[in-house]
């Protein structure tokens, strides 16, 4: 970064994002910021983009329509081992987190972050040890939360075979996660 807080005009980075609006919003914040930015909308699109171009760093939405996030960290950390990898969700769980870190991320992001959030994220290269670990207990609420989420991850986003994993009708499930989207 320059003393203005912009990068070199040849910091490249990838967006991964299904919501037009923000990935608009990002990719002007961080172009204004001297990065030269290509996006993608899904999985696919993003490993077409990144088959044809290096990345500096990426900036992945957990959740992309029907595709998993994880997929595209895994896609990509594979292509480019040396790309920073920030991993952003709307909802964000214990075991995303571990399966994003396990996968090729740098970093995991809770939205709603904003493009001061992602470039720390990016510079952060070591663990803070200084974190406390003296948090407040789950309720049962995040509980079930964390343990719909790490099974949908499990079954790669999969509702009917999550719901028949965690023993629920695939009604009942799919409405929970409407209450709490991913």
């Amino acid at each position: 970064m320059n003393s203005s807080g912009a990068h070199n005009d040849d910091a490249t980075l990838l967006i991964v994002e299904d919501d037009p609006a923000f990935a608009r919003t990002l990719r002007r914040s961080f172009e204004r910021r001297g990065y030269v930015v290509s996006s993608a909308a899904s999985a696919a699109e993003a490993d077409d983009v990144a088959r044809g171009t290096d990345f500096d760093y990426a900036v992945v939405d957990l959740k992309l329509g029907n595709d998993s996030g994880l997929a595209v960290v895994q896609s990509l950390h594979a292509l480019r081992p040396d790309t920073h990898i920030v991993v952003l969700t709307g909802y964000a769980s214990i075991a995303t987190a571990v399966e994003a870190i396990k996968l090729g991320a740098a970093h995991y992001l809770a939205k709603p972050s904003n493009t001061d959030d992602i470039e720390a994220a990016f510079a952060s290269t070591q663990g803070d040890s200084s974190i406390p670990v003296d948090g407040r207990k789950s309720s049962i609420k995040t509980l079930e939360w964390e343990y719909i989420h790490r099974t949908l991850v499990e079954c790669d986003f999969n509702i009917s075979e999550a719901a028949r994993r965690l023993g629920l009708h695939r009604r009942t499930l799919a409405r929970k996660l409407e209450k709490r989207r991913i």
